[in-house]
């Protein structure tokens, strides 16, 4: 979108890819003793600014937004959206700019969530940047998920109090069921399946079987009805009890005749 809309859910300001245009900066502290990489979280102006644009524009932007939510109200602005009326205020170039510097601040902060990121797979890294991009501090809520995702060797072994040792394999498999079983998966079915399908460690090798199979868990086929043999077999019966009644009724039943008095 070249034009400034609102967020669906929030009514914030958005443009381009997601772009949020009135978010401020805050800090976010590193709380994994085990990792020691930061995170980074500009505020709009300052990423909107390291993009390469004017300040100047992005408070113009934000002024005529608030006035077009005053006047239209969403309903209005999801018009206008849908049948693309809304005047352009921003260049396509300057919305791959902005988008640019969204994932560089997530590939960034991925860091900060993954001890190992730079061990990962490329289908990984790119997994966990896009979770980062998507749901930004919001991500800290996903605790399960973090726990697995930064479990290493020596802490799955001293896990297993039965001897058992997770593999390498059945470890990526943890990592995606604390997403399969998230909120975030069910409601955005879609898009999660091929987040969660890149945290197989063998997507490269086969990605649209990795995403069906994750598919395949997250929206499962509704369960076919089977039709009623009891139901059936009474239909052929009351038919065929009709039919007998109905089938040469002239030539075999006797004819009465009606009296006259």
């Amino acid at each position: 979108m070249l034009a400034a809309y609102p967020d669906p859910k929030t009514s914030r300001p958005l443009i381009g890819a997601g772009f949020s245009l009135d978010v401020q900066h805050i800090d976010h502290p590193q709380l994994d003793p085990l990792n020691p990489h930061p995170f980074i979280e500009p505020s709009s102006a300052q990423l909107w600014q390291a993009a390469g644009l004017d300040p100047e524009r992005l408070q113009s932007i934000l002024d005529q937004y608030d006035r077009d939510l005053d006047a239209w109200a969403k309903k209005k602005f999801r018009r206008k959206i849908r049948t693309h009326t809304l005047t352009p205020q921003i260049t396509e170039e300057e919305a791959t700019q902005l988008l640019r510097i969204s994932a560089l601040q997530a590939i960034y902060n991925a860091r900060g969530y993954c001890r190992g990121f730079d061990q990962l797979t490329g289908s990984q890294q790119m997994a966990l940047s896009q979770l980062v991009f998507q749901m930004g501090t919001n991500l800290e809520q996903f605790v399960r998920f973090l726990d697995a995702l930064n479990d290493n060797d020596n802490a799955r072994e001293l896990a297993q109090l039965d001897g058992y040792m997770e593999s390498y394999g059945e470890h990526w498999k943890t990592v995606q069921g604390t997403l399969i079983d998230s909120q975030w998966a069910r409601r955005y079915s879609i898009r999660a399946a091929t987040v969660i399908a890149m945290f197989d460690p063998e997507y490269s090798q086969g990605p649209n079987a990795a995403e069906e199979r994750i598919e395949a868990t997250l929206r499962p086929p509704a369960p076919s009805r089977p039709r009623s043999h009891s139901t059936a077999t009474l239909r052929v019966a009351s038919y065929s009890k009709r039919s007998s009644r109905t089938h040469g009724k002239k030539s075999h039943s006797p004819q009465t005749k009606r009296k006259l008095t």
